[in-house]
């Protein structure tokens, strides 16, 4: 689970649009809910200034009526906090583990599970249109990202069919 602060265009309405403080960014958010394999689960698009745990709340609450054999959800320090766990745990049955960056790392650092969101993110950020967030409404929004997560599946079916098949013998190499 992971947010992604987009800026919003102009034709984006104040009414739906919010500023990120933490990353100087007027617009939406984008919280995602992916799978192990990095492809989406759930999706809610919200003003910027929409706290992560705030959304994760209806992500959660949407997963578990979706999906109640989930119980285990990784997330970024976003999500951290004793009362948004405890709350997780108690009214869903989900488990909310955090994943820290270590303390003394510099730099780039790979961490193995936040990583799946990470690059999730950077899928939906390929079709061009995602870039920035032009849809008047938030549902449109979300349908954009959904496209984009719908190509990259096709994409991904079609990939694994031609591998499996074999190429046939031309007719005059028999001959």
């Amino acid at each position: 689970m992971d947010s992604q602060s987009v800026k919003g265009a102009e034709t984006v309405s104040k009414a739906t649009r919010g500023y990120d403080a933490n990353k100087h960014i007027n617009g939406r958010k984008r919280n995602l809910l992916v799978d192990q394999d990095g492809l989406l689960v759930d999706l809610l698009v919200t003003p910027a200034d929409v706290q992560d745990r705030d959304a994760a709340r209806v992500l959660l609450t949407r997963l578990h009526a979706e999906h109640p054999e989930i119980v285990l959800v990784w997330a970024d320090n976003g999500y951290g906090g004793e009362e948004f766990a405890t709350w997780a745990q108690d009214t869903l049955g989900i488990t909310v583990k955090v994943v820290s960056r270590p303390r003394d790392a510099k730099g780039f650092v790979l961490l193995p599970k936040r990583w799946v969101v990470e690059r999730s993110n950077s899928w939906t950020m390929r079709a061009r249109r995602n870039s920035r967030d032009y849809e008047r409404l938030m549902s449109h929004a979300e349908a954009h990202i959904q496209w984009a997560f719908i190509t990259l599946m096709t994409r991904r079916l079609t990939r694994r069919n031609r591998r499996n098949e074999t190429v046939p013998a031309s007719p005059t190499a028999a001959a």
